[in-house]
């Protein structure tokens, strides 16, 4: 199964090529499994033109599978963990989200597809599995 992060389905909705959003359109055409996060979600929905893309967007990733923390409180400790031990390796990374959907990644056993370089700065800390 693959977790497709924000970066990739936004960029694939705007119609930009990558590596990314290649291999996006082969897990399409190929009906690999794949699913998002409610983080994930919310971040896409939340770049919207306007109302009427919003409920495009909308529309569109309701119908996806949604993983989400599967261990409580102790997937925000952990993500929290990733975060830190970044930080004392003098790596930076972005978001604190990032650090929270590579942890749900990890626990529910995905492959990340991203555009995104703070996951490969997180994968050096973590067991985060990249798709590629």
């Amino acid at each position: 199964m693959i977790l497709i992060d924000t970066s990739v389905l936004i960029d694939s909705f705007k119609g930009k090529r990558s590596k990314a959003t290649e291999k996006f359109k082969d897990i399409l055409l190929k009906g690999i499994p794949f699913g998002i996060t409610y983080l994930i979600y919310q971040e896409v929905l939340q770049g919207a033109k306007n109302e009427s893309e919003f409920n495009i967007l909308k529309e569109y990733l309701e119908t996806q599978t949604f993983y989400e923390p599967l261990e409580g409180i102790q997937s925000y400790e952990r993500a929290a963990q990733i975060y830190f031990g970044l930080r004392k390796k003098g790596i930076t990374v972005r978001s604190t989200v990032d650090c929270l959907i590579a942890q749900i990644a990890i626990e529910n056993e995905l492959y990340l597809l991203h555009n995104d370089r703070d996951f490969i700065k997180i994968a050096k800390v973590c067991e985060l599995k990249i798709y590629s």
